[in-house]
């Protein structure tokens, strides 16, 4: 079996639960024997690892007998906000991704964006990029997952959404409930403007949007709003949020606010 860490929790006095996220299988819980012992060869079971697993057993709570490290994203620690992106995004694969199920695309999808941070981390890029993946991951993983945003159609009338970028006067309004509605209407919980639509929509395609010279699109301000927009579709349509959302956005708006 091959997959991603997501999470490691303490099982007993030695051992560790382990939730693995694979293409097969979806989630996977398997206990990690031994592997709280530092001296354990199963100790690399850990939180954002893509891991290569033989496991053992068919029935209840599966155990892993040997495993071998593909690839380590510990080094994400390194810049808070790439780490705090890369776990907002495993806590949203938690609550998608089915258990043993599968899942086709969720693996792959979430080691792209892993090794976007892990780039980012290495150029010692700006926060604001690891705002930007983990707002398209978000976006990318809903949709995998069957909680899509819909960009295309207003919600209410299912007009083409074609926001007129440079008319500053459109609007559309987010509404959890539903998503985006053309025009500005008093229970909106966000109002956007048509080239914050438009940013948003470019989110579905497979690279981040940027400008010719490199730099990426759209200032700090409109990147907390889209984060904003994410984390409610996400408490609106799974019941949860992810909580590092809050600590991403409060790590970059401390950033946004310390430049001059």
């Amino acid at each position: 079996m091959e997959g991603l860490a997501l999470s490691c929790k303490p099982l007993g006095e030695r051992d560790r639960l382990l939730t693995l996220l694979s293409d097969s299988h979806g989630l996977s819980r398997l206990a990690v024997p031994g592997a709280r012992k530092p001296s354990s060869s199963l100790a690399a079971a850990v939180p954002l690892t893509h891991l290569r697993l033989q496991v053992a057993g068919s029935r209840g709570l599966r155990r892993i007998r040997q495993l071998r490290v593909l690839r380590s994203y510990g080094g994400l620690g390194q810049q808070l906000e790439a780490l705090a992106a890369a776990q907002a995004l495993a806590e949203l694969c938690l609550a998608l991704v089915p258990s043993d199920a599968p899942a086709p695309g969720m693996l792959g999808d979430l080691l792209m964006q892993l090794g976007r941070l892990e780039d980012l981390v290495r150029a010692q890029g700006a926060a604001l990029e690891a705002v930007a993946v983990a707002v398209q991951g978000s976006v990318h993983l809903l949709a995998l997952g069957g909680y899509a945003l819909p960009l295309g159609r207003c919600a209410r009338t299912g007009a083409a959404l074609a926001p007129p970028v440079g008319d500053w006067s459109w609007r559309s309004s987010f509404v959890p409930a539903d998503g985006l509605v053309i025009g500005a209407l008093p229970e909106a919980r966000l109002l956007l403007n048509a080239s914050e639509v438009a940013l948003l929509q470019r989110l579905v395609r497979p690279a981040l949007p940027r400008r010719r010279d490199g730099v990426l699109m759209g200032p700090a301000a409109v990147w907390l709003r889209l984060l904003e927009l994410v984390d409610c579709w996400c408490g609106q349509h799974l019941g949860r949020r992810p909580r590092a959302f809050r600590l991403l956005a409060g790590g970059v708006a401390m950033v946004n606010e310390s430049t001059p």
